[in-house]
């Protein structure tokens, strides 16, 4: 009779699923001309983190990062085809893990009404204060790297207008 390492009912119950997710990083430059990101609530702790969820079918890590800021923090705008990296996590009590892939999104309009409003606290702060307030390592990480591919959009954009 063959043997199997989950031969054991037990040892498949431990074993972590991994849930793919994707994020956007919100940013917008504030009237100083400083980069300013969204931090929105979680709905499970209240812990503040960028807008972020699941990946429906047929919908790529850019397209679900952009619902996701419109669902969750009501803003709209350019968001990157690329990545800027990614970060994973698990939820306290929970045997899933998530990986979630996060796209900058630069904000061009923001909604005064969308789908999560009651259910989130949003807040607009500069990008090296939101690094101090996130709750993920992962997610602290990103966004200390991400001033670096902020700057020079901003930049560009007070250039031309």
């Amino acid at each position: 009779m063959p043997s199997s390492r989950f031969a054991r009912p037990e040892a498949v119950a431990v074993l972590p699923r991994t849930i793919e997710q994707a994020g956007a990083i919100c940013y917008r430059a504030s009237a100083d001309n400083a980069i300013e990101v969204l931090l929105v609530t979680s709905r499970r702790n209240g812990s503040w983190g960028i807008p972020k969820g699941q990946i429906e079918a047929g919908e790529s890590s850019a397209v679900a990062a952009a619902r996701e800021a419109m669902e969750e923090g009501g803003v709209s705008g350019v968001v990157s085809r690329e990545t800027i990296g990614s970060f994973d996590y698990t939820k306290e009590g929970s045997d899933l893990s998530y990986h979630i892939s996060v796209h900058l999104l630069e904000v061009k309009e923001t909604l005064a009404d969308f789908p999560e409003k009651q259910i989130r606290r949003l807040k607009w702060t500069p990008l090296d204060a939101a690094v101090n307030q996130v709750s993920q390592p992962g997610l602290r990480d990103l966004l200390l790297c991400s001033g670096g591919r902020i700057r020079p959009q901003i930049l560009d954009s007070v250039l031309i207008s």
